[in-house]
């Protein structure tokens, strides 16, 4: 998070050290969402074949969830008295991970990429939990409740995927 302003205050009760390493970990998970839910808008306009239209109309309430996970994340960043920037280029200088590379394509091949996005976003979630857990229950609170309701959107694209036997395309 280089480059990043912290205020010289954070919530009470919260020791500065600890804010600074909240504020971080936060700050990753903002950026994910983010990716996230361009990414999901991006597999919106671009998905086509068999099952379009359930995909299609599927994913813009996840969009619309991600986006109040990152609002929620954001607004904790700041209330620890850290500076959520998401401009563009602030994001992507700050991603961890290859951009999505699927353009126009078929539902599968959209929603098999898709479930390996979910996979990077709810793994490293999941860290932030373990990591959070030390440092503030308020903030690993809210990235709990957010993995639980990621988890689900994985659930429902998995279920265009996974075979009668259970198996995930890959």
């Amino acid at each position: 998070m280089s480059n990043v302003k912290i205020a010289e205050f954070t919530a009470p009760g919260i020791k500065d050290n600890a804010a600074k390493d909240v504020i971080s970990v936060l700050d990753d998970r903002m950026v994910a969402l983010i990716d996230l839910q361009l990414t999901l808008k991006h597999i919106h306009w671009n998905v086509v074949g068999p099952n379009f239209i359930g995909v299609h109309e599927m994913l813009d309430p996840q969009v619309e969830a991600v986006r109040e996970m990152t609002d929620t994340i954001a607004e904790r960043i700041a209330t620890l008295g850290g500076v959520p920037v998401g401009t563009p280029k602030a994001i992507v200088d700050r991603r961890r991970w290859d951009d999505y590379s699927v353009g126009k394509g078929l539902v599968t091949d959209h929603l098999t990429a898709l479930d390996k996005v979910y996979n990077g976003v709810n793994e490293d979630h999941r860290k932030a939990i373990d990591s959070l857990g030390e440092l503030d229950p308020v903030s690993e609170d809210m990235v709990t409740g957010q993995l639980a309701q990621l988890e689900q959107f994985q659930w429902f694209v998995r279920a265009h995927i996974e075979s009668a036997t259970g198996e995930l395309k890959s």
